[in-house]
């Protein structure tokens, strides 16, 4: 089947939506969204959304400042700027969209601090903030006439000019996205959907790991459809690792500790309750997250312990209720008074800061192709994100390629030429347990040789081993009908290529990149 629309949005998290909510009024949007529109990663963001709003004693160049110093002075300023300047703007869009930020009494916001920011900046609801900002911008979307929500469809590939038949390399100028071949789930068939743009909003690719704080749809697969049409790809190698995700085995994924209970006064200690930060940081406990995380993981591998604790015991019970009721009563379920008890936790990853190259206007390498939220590299985050920058990011960008993809829709046509999708082949049962096998083995190799630390031996197993699955894949992938565990498989297999293979690139220890062969290097 052919479906046409001016827009053609994949993915359905705070990027994806905003776009489509931008652009709206002037052209048919599809919202592909691979499971429900709760299943992003915006929904599971506890912290908060960080924003220059208390000009008394905040100002854009301190947030510029900590930004830059975060992401280690490897982020793109103009970037940098863009973000800053323009966020007060998008926090006052989402709350026109519906969403409520908590505010204190004399009707001021309420504001968080978190590790890596000099003043308090990070409004918040509660500790759910995401899901606050995905559930409205959820209504606001389904309200929207020229919106049309495809739930459980899954993008398989963007289409180029390689469709029709032309020889497309690394080095071909001009490559165009017309659309993307899209499988209904619910019919087992790939129908082709043609765009005047395409924006692709698919958020991360942390679920190639075995531990991770992201939903398990995260397996990076607009950056993969876009590095197989060829389309540039950057800084794969920065995977912010959270310091601190709930340490209860079995939980996949891994329940978040917010990093806003150790800007409230939380305490990292070992399994045997001693504080340890004041051996690597001087700002303890609240230090950037790739140091903590590098802290603890040592830590655990010295020791020989799976997990460390955060303590929030010495603060008032009341207080540490009121303000993280989620954490509290996950915690409560699983046996664990937070106002009594240690929190168990251990490092998982957590975002991306690579992904799809873009300009300051969310523009790919290729053109009619956009990419915004956390499967795109717009240069903010450089080598390390700073706490709570990623879903102003996400609003400022869409806000900016919603900007210029309705100054040049008028230029813009569909492409007729499109073949429709060949799926010749089959899939028996029997191959299932190829998929969730290969799957798993990817899992393994990341989190054991592409992880917190990493060396060029490890690195090296893992670009061996992942070889050979890839080229398993490929070859199951060409003889079988698509489905959504295998394409996922293949984008996995891609992305933990495409981390691995930047991480050898560079030659020094920088960001997130941490490597025992060049431990002082850029430090």
């Amino acid at each position: 089947m052919i479906r046409k629309f001016d827009f053609l949005v994949i993915g359905s998290g705070l990027a994806g939506m905003s776009f489509a909510l931008k652009v709206a009024h002037k052209g048919t949007v599809a919202l592909i969204c691979k499971a429900g529109l709760e299943e992003a990663n915006t929904y599971f963001a506890q912290g908060g959304i960080a924003s220059v709003t208390n000009l008394t004693v905040d100002n854009f160049e301190k947030h510029i400042e900590d930004t830059m110093v975060a992401g280690d002075w490897i982020s793109d300023r103009e970037a940098v700027e863009k973000v800053v300047r323009n966020a007060p703007g998008q926090i006052n869009e989402l709350i026109k969209w519906g969403v409520s930020f908590d505010k204190k009494d004399n009707g001021e916001f309420d504001l968080h601090k978190e590790g890596g920011h000099s003043e308090f900046r990070i409004l918040h609801h509660k500790d759910n903030t995401g899901a606050e900002i995905q559930t409205s911008l959820i209504e606001a979307v389904k309200q929207h006439p020229n919106i049309t929500v495809l739930t459980d469809h899954y993008a398989v590939e963007i289409i180029t000019q390689h469709h029709l038949g032309i020889i497309v390399t690394r080095y071909t100028p001009g490559i165009k996205c017309y659309g993307a071949y899209v499988l209904n789930e619910n019919t087992g068939e790939v129908d082709t959907f043609l765009s005047k743009v395409t924006i692709m909003a698919t958020g991360g690719c942390e679920a190639v790991y075995r531990n991770t704080t992201n939903p398990l749809v995260a397996t990076g697969d607009g950056i993969a459809m876009v590095y197989r049409a060829k389309g540039a790809v950057k800084d794969m190698e920065f995977i912010q690792f959270h310091p601190t995700a709930l340490y209860h085995p079995g939980d996949r994924p891994a329940f978040l500790i917010t990093e806003a209970m150790r800007g409230y006064g939380g305490v990292l200690r070992t399994m045997d309750g001693k504080e340890f930060m004041q051996k690597y940081d001087s700002r303890l406990s609240l230090a950037p997250r790739d140091i903590v995380a590098r802290a603890i993981d040592n830590e655990m591998k010295q020791r020989g312990d799976e997990h460390v604790f955060l303590d929030v015991t010495h603060k008032d019970p009341e207080e540490t209720k009121k303000h993280f009721p989620n954490i509290y009563k996950k915690c409560l379920s699983i046996g664990i008074d937070i106002t009594k008890d240690y929190i168990p936790v251990a490092p998982a990853a957590h975002y991306l800061c690579g992904g799809i190259k873009v300009d300051l206007d969310g523009q790919s390498s290729i053109r009619r192709l956009y990419a915004i939220g956390e499967c795109s590299c717009t240069g903010l985050h450089g080598g390390n994100r700073l706490a709570s920058n990623s879903l102003i990011e996400a609003v400022v960008y869409a806000d900016a390629a919603a900007k210029h993809a309705l100054s040049v829709l008028e230029r813009y046509d569909f492409n007729e030429d499109i073949p429709e999708w060949n799926d010749e082949g089959t899939i028996s049962n029997e191959e299932r347990v190829l998929i969730t096998q290969s799957m798993k083995e990817v899992n393994q190799i990341m989190e054991a040789y592409v992880g917190i630390v990493r060396s060029n031996t490890r690195l090296t197993r893992a670009w061996n081993r992942l070889d050979i699955l890839y080229e398993e894949t490929e070859k199951l992938f060409k003889s079988s009908k698509a489905t959504r565990e295998l394409c996922e498989l293949r984008n996995m297999i891609n992305v933990g290529y495409l981390i691995t293979r930047q991480a050898m690139e560079r030659k020094e220890s920088r960001g997130l990149h941490y490597t025992i062969d060049y431990p002082h290097a850029g430090k």
